[in-house]
């Protein structure tokens, strides 16, 4: 695993050599008052040649995109190795709102409520570009849910094939504030990566108000990424991870106050090959030696109870995920939960379940990795996936499952008998650790590597009224969303100390940059 670090590492290194050994820099803006080349980012990205620099200066941008692309998006780079960086993090706004408007209005007047849809900034299927030190917000959906991504890099969404490798993303923040309650337009992802193999590192990074999830990795079957620093709020998910497997490390990283916090899952959609699958590559050991690379360290997992959010009641996950959980594991596996703590999570602290999707899948999707119950072409089809080989071990949990219905607690599994089950070991809650089913950390449920599940009916379900799969028994209580809702704005955000760092020689860095970032 320390290999994944320095490969993302000296990746990122190696571009910003390169870049300031012979590369352009196009400004756009104003900068202390310098004048750039530009106006428009959109414009300094089609004037842009492979390992440029796009530095741009503190404004209001509202950015029109290229007029008829088959991608629509307020800026589309198609070039590979573009470095686009804000002056200021807080201050450079790339903005989906009408020009005119105030940045990242709320009012509906202000919106661009477009048919299809808009994203925001997104690099399509080119490697190595790197989005730094600005913020995106109130690129918003269409009414159906499609597009209202406010940073992607976009290896092909819907392909299933990987068509995209390095990517780089560090100080950024994306949000909306447009609000029509639960439903569409909204914005859907906040920072979003699709279709990548890598390296790609994301640090220092905010995302709020989402439909879907403020952080998205997925479609990859060995994704060999970094996500660390990264704050979710008031999304439906903090983060999902549909089919995403391999390398990949979600750590020091705060999810709060959304719906429900990260959820990793096997889905059969556009997010195609399933299944999500943790185990190392080649057959390497990974950090434990016990050959599983998808890990979750160190994180504070805590508060998600809000069902007030965009998104909160639609299709595919983000609707069924249920309000009140803090990291969701549905039909995963091979993925390890380390040294987090996890808290105030009202549903449970952590559920592991086997996931019945029931969305039509799209012709990319075959049931990979799973078994269907009822295929193609039956209405309503059913792709079932086992979660299995997943290890939950050595996290604090404090105060979950404070809705009080049956099963809620700090841990919850739900799974057919599989050979390996699900581990679970030295995890802890001082007021005791409470499961489902109880006695979670004993066998057959440690040590690691038996045969083990949980079919209890119970637990079957509060978990299916939890997904929305079911009805509820009576007296059982989960929140639901209000009619109306406002959406909070987004704090501001600490900016790159040194914005100039790596930056070749231009006016508004007359020195080559050096120092911290």
């Amino acid at each position: 695993m320390r290999r994944l670090v320095v490969a993302a590492l000296i990746t990122a290194s190696f571009l910003s050599a390169a870049g300031t050994a012979s590369a352009a820099v196009l400004r756009v803006g104003v900068y202390r008052g310098i004048p750039g080349q530009f106006r428009s980012i959109q414009a300094a990205v089609n004037a842009a040649r492979p390992g440029d620099w796009i530095l741009i200066g503190p404004g209001d941008y509202h950015e029109q995109g290229v007029r008829g692309a088959s991608e629509p998006a307020g800026v589309l780079i198609r070039t590979a190795r573009l470095h686009v960086r804000g002056m200021d993090r807080n201050r450079v706004i790339i903005d989906g709102t009408k020009p005119g408007a105030r940045a990242c209005s709320s009012q509906k007047r202000d919106q661009e409520l477009l048919r299809d849809g808009r994203d925001g900034i997104e690099a399509f299927k080119v490697s190595g570009v790197e989005f730094t030190n600005l913020t995106v917000c109130n690129f918003l959906s269409s009414a159906s849910g499609h597009e209202g991504n406010e940073i992607w890099w976009n290896g092909g969404d819907g392909s299933g094939k990987i068509g995209m490798g390095a990517w780089w993303g560090d100080y950024l923040t994306a949000t909306s504030t447009f609000s029509r309650g639960v439903k569409a337009p909204f914005g859907d992802y906040g920072i979003y990566t699709s279709n990548s193999r890598g390296p790609g590192r994301l640090d220092h990074s905010y995302a709020s108000n989402m439909g879907d999830a403020g952080f998205y990795v997925g479609a990859c079957p060995d994704c060999d990424a970094v996500l660390s620093h990264l704050h979710a709020q008031y999304n439906s998910l903090g983060f999902s991870g549909t089919n995403a497997g391999g390398r990949l490390i979600i750590e020091t990283s705060e999810f709060d106050h959304n719906k429900s916090g990260p959820t990793t899952n096997s889905q059969n959609n556009d997010d195609a090959p399933s299944p999500q699958d943790g185990r190392c590559p080649r057959g390497a050991p990974g950090p434990l030696g016990n050959g599983i690379c998808d890990i979750w360290r160190e994180n504070s997992i805590h508060d998600n109870n809000d069902a007030n959010v965009p998104g909160n009641g639609a299709n595919g996950v983000s609707g069924q995920v249920p309000v009140g959980a803090g990291l969701v594991l549905g039909g995963t596996t091979y993925t390890e939960v380390l040294d987090n703590r996890i808290f105030n999570n009202d549903a449970w602290g952590v559920t592991v379940a086997d996931f019945p999707d029931q969305e039509k899948p799209p012709p990319v999707a075959h049931c990979r990795g799973g078994v269907y119950l009822s295929p193609p072409p039956a209405p309503n089809p059913l792709c079932y996936y086992p979660a299995f080989g997943n290890v939950v071990a050595h996290n604090f949990f404090a105060h979950n499952g404070g809705y009080g219905n049956p099963t809620n607690g700090d841990i919850a599994m739900y799974a057919q008998p599989h050979d390996p089950g699900n581990c679970f070991f030295s995890n802890t809650d001082r007021g005791g650790l409470k499961s489902e089913p109880a006695g979670i950390q004993s066998p057959p449920y440690n040590p690691c590597g038996q045969a083990n599940g949980n079919t209890d009916p119970v637990a079957a379900a509060q978990i299916a009224c939890a997904l929305g799969l079911a009805a509820c028994p009576a007296g059982t209580h989960y929140p639901h969303p209000a009619r109306r809702f406002t959406l909070r704005m987004a704090p501001r955000q600490p900016t790159m100390p040194n914005p100039c760092r790596g930056v070749p020689a231009n006016p508004w860095c007359p020195a080559p940059g050096r120092g911290r970032w």
